[in-house]
């Protein structure tokens, strides 16, 4: 009997504890994930409207069309109009320099006088040699005109052996003109490498590595200015482009557009251009580094929007496009920046809206209510 009560007695603990259990869960409020909840407070409290959120006022801005007319920063290089390293074309002494560094020279002036006493005793020799051979030749010729007293042959052989010799002779007088070494333009001599005393030749060793001297003409230089492949279109010749120089921050110069290339190089994507420019002052110098205001304008209008419009992403380049509220992604390619505005090209027509800051956040579909604005300033580059 003891046994049976206690085994009811333990069957209601148990029902007991179940409803206790049904009646806590009862109490709790169900477990909701939280995370997609919290990103879209996030979105909306930033103010980037999710897809299927509540229209949100976005800022808003047309396509403007321009023609685009500024300028750009590019480097360039000065070098000198010409160039030339004098080198000696024969064997010999150095006897006298007449130019150092910084010296300006005119077109035939001597600048380095050399001596070859081999050279000298050879043209004496050949003289000497011409000479005979032409009292030889005489003689022959005297003695011909009897009959039968000289060959034909040996007269012949006579007169070209002379001939010979004055050829040999006119090439050792050419030879000594070489001992002078002459400045073939107007310039400045911007190297000195020789003193005298030294022997020097075209195989010597101090000519393989060093010049006797460097002659520059810097009263014109040229500027050489590598312009970009996407700019290729606004090389003008003919056009004049300014230039500041850092020695001279608070100065501009000007050259003018006179070479070009019309070839790209593959490495840089850019095409070389040569511009002329005036050095009368000599205040500029050959190797200087100029920043060249290069200007740049196309030949019809393009169309605009400010350059926080645009999205650039890893994968694409787009704007967002305002159509019936709704949000489109509009592929574009960027081009030239004139200020604040940056040039693009794609499905966009003037007068289109698109979001003025632009993010990938905002996605295709959504629905916003657009709030147009001015356009921003427009600086000029």
């Amino acid at each position: 009997m003891s046994q049976k009560i206690i085994g009811v007695g333990l069957v209601l603990l148990g029902l007991i504890g179940v409803g206790v259990m049904v009646l806590s869960n009862e109490g709790r409020a169900p477990q909701i994930p939280t995370m997609s909840s919290s990103s879209t407070l996030s979105s909306e409290s930033a103010g980037i409207p999710g897809k299927g959120a509540h229209p949100v006022p976005v800022d808003v801005v047309s396509v403007s069309s321009q023609l685009l007319e500024g300028a750009i920063p590019l480097p360039g290089e000065l070098l000198p109009f010409l160039s030339v390293d004098l080198v000696p074309k024969i064997i010999g002494i150095v006897e006298s320099v007449n130019v150092d560094r910084g010296t300006t020279v005119k077109k035939g002036d001597v600048l380095i006088q050399l001596n070859a006493p081999e050279l000298h005793a050879q043209r004496r020799e050949a003289e000497s040699q011409l000479r005979a051979a032409q009292i030889t030749y005489t003689r022959l010729q005297s003695a011909a005109s009897t009959p039968g007293i000289v060959a034909g042959n040996d007269l012949e052989l006579a007169q070209h052996h002379r001939e010979a010799l004055e050829a040999r002779l006119q090439s050792l007088q050419a030879m000594e003109k070489y001992l002078r070494v002459i400045a073939p333009f107007d310039g400045l001599i911007t190297q000195r490498n020789i003193h005298p005393g030294a022997v020097v030749g075209p195989d010597g060793a101090l000519a393989r590595i060093l010049p006797l001297l460097r002659l520059e003409q810097i009263s014109r230089l040229r500027l050489i200015v590598p312009v970009p492949e996407v700019h290729a279109g606004s090389i003008a010749k003919g056009a004049t482009v300014q230039f500041t120089v850092p020695a001279y921050p608070e100065e501009t110069f000007q050259g003018v557009v006179s070479r070009i290339s019309r070839s790209v190089d593959p490495k840089t994507r850019s095409m070389p251009v040569e511009m002329d420019v005036h050095n009368r002052t000599m205040r500029l110098a050959a190797g200087m580094f100029p920043e060249v205001r290069w200007p740049i304008r196309r030949s019809a209008s393009t169309l605009f929007v400010p350059s926080t419009a645009v999205v650039s992403t890893t994968e694409n380049v787009f704007v967002l496009l305002i159509k019936e509220n709704l949000v489109e992604w509009i592929p574009v390619r960027k081009g030239s920046k004139s200020g604040v505005m940056t040039e693009v090209f794609g499905a966009l027509q003037a007068g289109d809206f698109v979001v003025l800051r632009g993010t990938d956040e905002i996605r295709p579909g959504t629905r916003i209510i657009p709030v147009p604005k001015d356009m921003p300033v427009q600086t000029h580059s």
